[in-house]
């Protein structure tokens, strides 16, 4: 399908251990495996769609391998609204694409105050994309997303909404490509609310009180790589227990759901790779 190795020092700069490879590799093997022969890449007796290949791609480039078929796929695709537009070129780039097309939508569609649409998730992807695409943030983005952290330290979906661990993870790695320190206080209380949630078994939910769940331990897990802190205890280990026969990964303990999707979100979490990457 198009996948090509690239060079191992692609991808080992920014991990900060390295991932038990034999696990890693099951789930890069499981993903490829995925793919369609349109280029994209599809959850199983389904067809291709462009924010799952998006991830996927992602997940795959974490590794080291590109995809020319995934990028023609993506590239021939519409798309709308600012969350969708910055997945497209955070994966472009990742695929070796340039992104000139999809930065100049985000920039028609940021707003006075600085965010990207109408949320907080679109905002802190956006910065991600821009970044990814070698464009600076904007100060002015940069501030509004600092306005947006809630007194606990995370972050939310939209304004005046609930803060949750993804949400959290997404807004430290936006604030850390967009040049903001480690030791800056937002990312430390942003770190700090992630600490907070983290359940027995290891793993993280969506929002205090629920279960842990693969998708949200591993936003956790690269909120801290991209801090360059050590993960909390047990986090990759709670992933790995979720890892299936075929490589893929449950879900959570009760559930296996969406196969692609949640293994796509776990491999750049278990080798270490932060967005942008």
């Amino acid at each position: 399908m198009g996948l090509t190795l690239l060079a191992a020092t692609a991808i080992g700069s920014a991990a900060l251990t390295l991932p038990s490879s034999g696990p890693v590799e099951r789930a890069t093997t499981f993903l490829a495996a995925r793919q369609q022969p349109d280029g994209g890449f599809a959850e199983p007796g389904q067809r291709s769609t462009p924010t799952l290949t998006a991830w996927a791609a992602l997940a795959l480039a974490a590794r080291g391998r590109r995809s020319e078929e995934a990028a023609d796929y993506l590239a021939g695709k519409p798309t709308g609204e600012a969350t969708d537009v910055a997945l497209r070129a955070l994966a472009l780039v990742a695929l070796g694409r340039t992104v000139d097309d999809e930065l100049a939508r985000l920039d028609e569609l940021r707003r006075p105050d600085g965010r990207f649409g109408p949320l907080v998730h679109s905002t802190v992807r956006g910065v991600l994309a821009l970044r990814a695409g070698g464009r600076p943030a904007g100060a002015k983005t940069v501030r509004y997303v600092r306005r947006q952290q809630a007194r606990s330290g995370g972050w939310s979906w939209a304004p005046g909404g609930a803060p949750d661990t993804n949400d959290t993870a997404v807004a430290v790695e936006a604030l850390r490509a967009a040049g903001v320190p480690a030791g800056d206080g937002a990312v430390r209380r942003g770190l700090a609310y992630l600490r907070r949630l983290r359940n027995r078994d290891g793993g993280f939910p969506l929002l205090r009180g629920r279960a842990s769940d693969a998708q949200s331990t591993s936003w956790v897990l690269q909120a801290f790589a991209a801090a360059r802190r050590r993960p909390p205890a047990g986090a990759r280990a709670y992933l790995f227990h979720l890892q299936r026969p075929d490589g893929s990964f449950r879900y959570s303990a009760r559930y296996a759901v969406t196969p692609v999707w949640v293994t796509a979100q776990v491999v750049p979490a278990l080798a270490g790779r932060p967005f942008p990457l």
